[in-house]
């Protein structure tokens, strides 16, 4: 689905971690019915974040623009479950995705190296691991400038740090990689999602994004199976036909159905 690979790989994510407390505070702030400048300039009047930099607050604005507002399926889907009071073990899992989504070096590095290092049956991560990946990206010409020593050193950290904050590894010093929970509904609305940009259940199912989460098609399958038992979907496979269907036509229809579940 991501195009992350067809990107040179950048270094923003020095400036970035996963943010998820200024992430929240944004969203529950989030006016659906503004527009996304007036939605930033509000909350840059308003210091909704509490950042006693105005350099550091732009940061943050710039990140959360960056990995949610390129596309407003996304940007609604969240505020309306944030809004909602959905569960965190729900919108975590929704901000890790749709992070990596737009930065394709945290994309890449995951999908890539860390899956391909979880199917070798290496639960440990050394910080060596994540610096020769980058290395190599450096040397085959695949980030946006070369990067030297210093900034590979730097990306690698923010990788850590910021898939540590995620759930997807643990450990203060050093990391393992953490089983990550994906829930029903998580996994529902990532397929919504999905869905509506490739229109084919069978490209779904065998999407490489699962491997964000660590699945395989039998794993994601699995899902389907319950989220359809469950009438979050309709999931019919036969051979090679894959029916994937939901019950809404827009996200934010389909956020609010899966809140009203839970009331």
């Amino acid at each position: 689905m991501s195009k992350a690979h067809e990107r040179p790989y950048t270094s923003r994510i020095i400036k970035a971690s996963a943010l998820l407390a200024d992430t929240k505070a944004l969203l529950a702030a989030w006016d659906l019915n503004k527009s996304t400048a007036q939605n930033l300039e509000q909350n840059r009047q308003q210091n909704t974040l509490g950042k006693t930099s105005r350099m550091r607050l732009e940061d943050v604005l710039t990140i959360f623009r960056q990995r949610y507002l390129d596309d407003p399926d996304i940007v609604t889907m969240l505020v309306v479950l944030s809004q909602g009071h959905a569960p965190a073990q729900w919108v975590d899992p929704l901000l890790y995705f749709f992070s990596a989504q737009n930065d394709c070096t945290l994309h890449d590095f995951v999908t890539q190296v860390l899956y391909e290092r979880r199917q070798a049956g290496y639960l440990d991560l050394p910080t060596l691991v994540v610096q020769n990946a980058l290395r190599s990206w450096v040397a085959e010409g695949k980030t946006a400038s070369p990067w030297n020593e210093e900034t590979i050193e730097r990306v690698a950290r923010g990788i850590l740090a910021t898939l540590r904050d995620f759930g997807v590894l643990e450990g203060k010093v050093n990391k393992q990689i953490s089983p990550i929970y994906l829930p029903l509904e998580s996994f529902a609305l990532i397929a919504f999602w999905l869905m509506m940009r490739v229109q084919s259940g069978m490209r779904v199912l065998h999407s490489d994004e699962w491997r964000l989460f660590f699945l395989e098609v039998p794993g994601v399958e699995r899902l389907f199976i319950e989220a359809h038992q469950e009438k979050l979907l309709t999931y019919y496979a036969a051979g090679s036909v894959v029916r994937l269907e939901f019950p809404v036509t827009t996200v934010k229809e389909y956020a609010h159905g899966l809140l009203e579940r839970t009331r």
